[in-house]
């Protein structure tokens, strides 16, 4: 019986030289298929197919190739540095001819018109009088810093590549968005002075996502050209124009409840998470997208969006792992059998320790975004990378050995070498410390037979005695002296100064006590230790706030995990002020309720500029509400400033369908009236306390320049006095 004839052998035999230079060189059938061969494609798949060996990355496509077409100058073993530059000489003339085109088509009063008034950053598409090809539009702002040279045939590319930024008046005949057309530059971003503008304030004013970046080599980048592998990546520089419009605004408008929502943070925002998204499909560029990815999550911290948050936070900690962040020196070829790592390792010093903190960051962000009671989307003992360089030894590059703690040294919280110590590393500190509190209740709640409650002495808790020592005591005590006795508040007559790390490092030890102890407290018992742990820590961090606001520093340069302090505190204080309303003690209820809402004062000034300052105080507005509704106090204090509306907008709409805000039976959170806190009192601390005026305003009296108190208020202090007892 005959064969079947194949489809194969019905096509025409290949002539000589036909097939792709892989096959013929190593002998095997092709069939010529354009753009890569069948058998090319098959072995190209089998080999994607295995995982890269480390350190090597497969093609990303096939390897195959083949002769020139007839009438191509350029035979198969061409220098590739002699191609390159007779295809840029090529590009170079047909840059002239669309240069002339160009300019006889600007000299139409139409075409005036419309590229005068060209939006920043507009991507509107004009068609070319002739030829038909389309041009998207560019900001005059951008045009302008970019002139042409005189040469036609180079006049769209300099020696380097780069595009060339003297004054535009130098040569008045020229073209500007050619020179911007040809330059590479993202029509997505700013012209390149405003883009300047938003990384400088990025890096003077942004208490977060600035870590994770080398501020000299960054700045050094942004003069190559936009086509330059060394140029930042475009999704980069969009979280930096989201992040810094936070303190350089643009287009700003008001949302029904009451927040600020930046129209321009938000383009950009959007425009960085499209790059996240593509690479997620591909994997391209993981490294500068995950770096991206970091800034864009503190921006949706500070506007307080926290789906996004838990969203993001868990995205970075997983695609931190792949690439094997999280071992010592960021790059592991331990065990033949574990996969390997997707980054290679690291090219230098300044890149190591770039991985270093980009790692850091990312959990130093699981762990505040955790602090609801989540768990952690990396277990502390996965964490094996060491703890990063001091920031002056990052920016400088200095030859300094790895720093020789990680999380696992036993005394990481308690021993800090002066080599290896600065704000931001006790900042690290501080923030896993309150992981480990967190880890704590988590694990503690998820196995006990029944919830935490203020009957329950928690001391007898297997770790509890351990972790309370070091929370409430310890970390704080062994600090550096020069760290211990510097709050991070500097006022002097030549100028105030604010470091926010160290100012963090102070607070969030008392924040961690406060979530510690607080399922435990219980006011009726003058000797539960939880409830003086409490309180203390609330006394502190209204302390640390009334320092601060005694000078006339900025508080929205404060780190957002801030807000989240202040609340923690307030809540103590509510839970206080509770107990004071059911035994009728109205004179220590009025102190406490002044002291709730000179925190309620410090969010919403922090809200000003960043949305979760706002969010947390409508949260505490409500908790004070229901503090009244369920204490049935029907004649609150005088009401002394307006109150914002609750909103609408948030997790509590199960509770606002019983109290809708019409009702008039729900009534506000009351303040204190403002005749009892004329005069400014002096807590333990040094600080003297905030006033409040009868017509609402606030006014913060300098502190002593000694920092030492030189009276108590038996007031202020007596009200929390009975708890305080050890």
């Amino acid at each position: 019986m005959p064969k079947t004839t194949s489809t194969s052998t019905n096509r025409p035999a290949l002539r000589r030289n036909q097939a792709c230079r892989s096959c013929r060189k190593r002998k095997l059938k092709c069939d010529a298929a354009r753009p890569h061969c069948g058998t090319c494609v098959k072995q190209w798949q089998a080999l994607i197919s295995v995982p890269a060996p480390i350190g090597y990355a497969h093609p990303t496509e096939p390897q195959c190739s083949y002769d020139p077409v007839e009438g191509l100058p350029l035979a198969p073993d061409t220098d590739p540095l002699e191609k390159i530059k007779q295809l840029e000489d090529q590009i170079s003339q047909l840059k002239s001819k669309l240069y002339e085109q160009g300019a006889s088509r600007s000299m139409s009063p139409h075409h005036n018109s419309s590229s005068t008034h060209a939006p920043v950053g507009s991507t509107s598409i004009s068609r070319l009088d002739r030829g038909g090809i389309s041009l998207p539009q560019a900001p005059l702002s951008m045009m302008n810093l970019i002139a042409p040279e005189n040469s036609d045939a180079t006049r769209f590319r300099s020696p380097s590549g780069s595009p060339q930024l003297p004054n535009a008046n130098n040569d008045a005949s020229s073209d500007p968005f050619m020179d911007l057309l040809f330059s590479g530059w993202n029509p997505d971003l700013p012209d390149p002075a405003t883009l300047n503008h938003y990384i400088d304030v990025f890096f003077r004013c942004d208490p977060c996502g600035s870590r994770v970046l080398h501020r000299p080599s960054f700045l050094a980048t942004m003069h190559l050209s936009p086509k330059d592998p060394g140029f930042p990546h475009c999704a980069i520089l969009h979280a930096i124009c989201a992040a810094a419009s936070r303190w350089s605004p643009h287009n700003v408008i008001t949302l029904p409840d009451g927040t600020r929502r930046d129209q321009f943070a938000e383009f950009h925002a959007s425009k960085t998470r499209q790059y996240i998204d593509k690479t997620m499909a591909s994997g391209e560029d993981i490294f500068s997208v995950m770096q991206a990815c970091i800034l864009l999550s503190w921006y949706f911290y500070q506007e307080g969006r926290w789906v996004e948050v838990w969203i993001f936070a868990s995205f970075q900690t997983r695609v931190a792992i792949p690439l094997r962040l999280n071992y010592p020196g960021t790059f592991s070829t331990h065990g033949n059998n574990s996969p390997g790592a997707y980054l290679a390792p690291p090219k230098d010093l300044r890149d190591l320790e770039s991985r270093r903190r980009t790692w850091w960051m990312t959990i130093v962000f699981d762990r505040i975004a955790s602090v609801g009671g989540w768990i952690h989307a990396v277990d502390e003992r996965d964490l094996g990378t060491e703890l990063p360089l001091r920031t002056e030894d990052f920016e400088s590059e200095a030859p300094i050995p790895s720093n020789p703690q990680d999380l696992a040294s036993a005394d990481v919280f308690t021993r800090h070498p002066p080599q290896y110590t600065d704000s931001f590393l006790l900042l690290i500190k501080a923030v896993m410390l309150f992981g480990k509190v967190t880890d704590f209740n988590v694990r503690g709640n998820l196995r006990a037979p029944t919830a935490p409650s203020k009957n329950q002495n928690p001391f007898y808790l297997d770790g509890f005695t351990e972790l309370d020592k070091l929370v409430c005591s310890d970390f704080l005590e062994k600090l550096p002296q020069i760290f211990k006795n510097n709050t991070g508040v500097t006022d002097l007559p030549e100028g105030s100064c604010l470091d926010t790390d160290l100012y963090m490092v102070h607070v969030i030890p008392h924040a961690a006590t406060i979530t510690l102890h607080n399922p435990y407290v219980d006011f009726t018992d003058p000797r539960n230790l939880s409830t003086a742990r409490c309180v203390n820590s609330a006394r502190c961090i209204l302390g640390a706030y009334y320092v601060l606001s005694a000078t006339s520093l900025d508080i929205t340069r404060l780190h957002p995990f801030v807000t989240i302090c202040w609340y923690l505190a307030a809540v103590v204080q509510v839970q206080l002020c509770k107990y004071f309303i059911e035994t009728n003690d109205s004179e220590r209820e009025s102190t406490v309720w002044g002291e709730i809402n000179v925190l309620r004062f410090a969010m919403m000034e922090y809200g000003q500029r960043s949305p979760i300052g706002t969010r947390q105080e409508r949260l505490l507005q409500g908790l004070m509400r229901e503090i009244v509704r369920m204490t049935a106090q029907k004649q609150p204090l005088e009401v002394g400033v307006p109150l914002f509306p609750f909103s609408h907008s948030t997790l509590f709409r199960k509770d606002e369908s019983r109290h809708p805000m019409g009702d008039d039976n729900v009534q506000s959170a009351p303040l204190p009236d403002g005749s009892p806190f004329e005069e400014p009192a002096v807590l333990a601390n040094g600080s003297r306390q905030h006033t409040i005026s009868p017509n609402g305003r606030s006014h913060w009296p300098m502190r002593e320049a000694s920092g030492s108190p030189s009276h108590l208020d038996t007031a202020i202090l007596s009200s929390s006095s009975t708890f305080m007892g050890s």
